[in-house]
């Protein structure tokens, strides 16, 4: 198991964020690693993503990875800013193709059989279940599982604090990625000590 994968599975939640300011990106390293959880997922859902990676992984406290990965210059960038791991919503080939040959772990979004079935051919066996909830939720990664018993997911798209013991209770989920302790509205207002509040909390209820 890497390190990354290692950090992931203990901490065990990934808050993935999406920073419309690179400059807010030190204080939310600072609350996220005040509130018990050194991870996060910067999204190139943004402008700002490649700076915002950038200004966190030299915080050196918090794993980085990026997310929303949908191009292979995009994981060059991602490197190049310090990001430790990659995220994509669906499975693209070059993508995971670069990710690997760049040395860095790759969780491509999966939700079908056959799409599993393509990441195992690639090598890779930890993968990100997405859109989660709109998918069938908990009933529907512990169907498709099933027939995978090498396969671990990090289900991501509709986790909060009512459902993530559900999936954190599945033995095939090691992770699970959620935006609500990092939501935009409160990052944008600057509210960086509710942040640290609802990452502490989210740490508690995950354990």
């Amino acid at each position: 198991m890497s390190d990354v994968l290692a950090q992931v599975s203990r901490i065990r939640l990934v808050p993935v964020i999406a920073l419309d300011d690179a400059a807010q990106a030190p204080r939310l390293a600072q609350a996220l690693v005040a509130g018990g959880l050194p991870v996060a997922e910067v999204t190139f859902r943004t402008a700002a993503a490649a700076a915002a990676i950038r200004s966190m992984a030299a915080d050196g406290r918090l794993l980085v990875g990026a997310g929303t990965v949908l191009t292979s210059d995009q994981v060059q960038q991602a490197q190049d800013a310090g990001a430790r791991f990659i995220v994509s919503p669906g499975f693209n080939p070059k993508v995971v193709s670069a990710a690997l040959k760049a040395g860095l772990p790759v969780f491509p979004g999966v939700a079908t059989p056959t799409e599993i079935e393509m990441a195992l051919d690639h090598g890779l066996s930890t993968l990100k279940f997405f859109p989660a909830e709109a998918l069938g939720g908990v009933k529907m990664l512990k169907a498709i599982s099933a027939p995978y018993g090498q396969v671990r997911f990090i289900p991501t798209g509709g986790i909060e604090p009512g459902n993530l013991k559900s999936y954190l209770a599945l033995p095939s989920v090691v992770a699970c990625g959620g935006s609500w302790m990092v939501a935009k509205d409160l990052v944008k207002a600057g509210n960086f000590e509710k942040v640290r509040e609802l990452a502490q909390a989210a740490v508690a209820l995950a354990r």
